[in-house]
């Protein structure tokens, strides 16, 4: 089963997303992200704090949506209503959910305030990965109507900290 993780930029949220998803993900699920427009390169932040919570990101990159090595089972947008930010809407025959997450790499501010915006965003879409997990999705994946209601309801999360 393949999860593609989309936004517009594919340099932060997509990607802590797909790192987060591959790091947890049972055999046989696999995490890609993708941009509609991506900006080519990957947030150091982003990179930084994957790594300083052991998560790899060896070999991944910024891509485009028209691009992918699979075609994905599921997508998940990750962009967020902020400074007008527009989400893009894949339109393949796939399940389709919004986890929506401020993008911490457009926060301004001390040292301080910019780390909290990329722990509050990794600290999000983690728990949201987790719960994601923690379904039934042997049982799930035959039912398209209930694993999309449990992907709806999880996007609506905040993380428990």
């Amino acid at each position: 089963m393949n999860l593609l993780f989309l936004c517009t930029g594919n340099s932060c949220r997509s990607l802590i997303s797909e790192a987060v998803f591959n790091h947890l993900a049972p055999d046989g699920w696999h995490g890609i992200s993708a941009g509609s427009q991506p900006t080519g390169k990957l947030n150091e932040r982003a990179l930084a704090l994957l790594a300083s919570k052991g998560i790899p990101t060896e070999g991944y990159f910024s891509k485009s949506w028209d691009k992918l090595p699979v075609t994905p089972d599921i997508v998940v947008t990750v962009c967020a209503g902020a400074a007008g930010e527009t989400c893009p809407a894949y339109l393949g025959p796939v399940l389709r959910t919004h986890w929506g997450v401020e993008d911490p790499s457009h926060v301004a501010g001390t040292e301080e305030e910019i780390d909290a915006a990329f722990e509050k965003a990794y600290a999000i879409l983690r728990a949201r990965i987790e719960a994601f997990l923690a379904l039934p999705l042997d049982e799930l994946k035959g039912e398209s109507a209930g694993l999309k209601a449990e992907l709806d309801r999880i996007g609506t999360q905040e993380a428990n900290r």
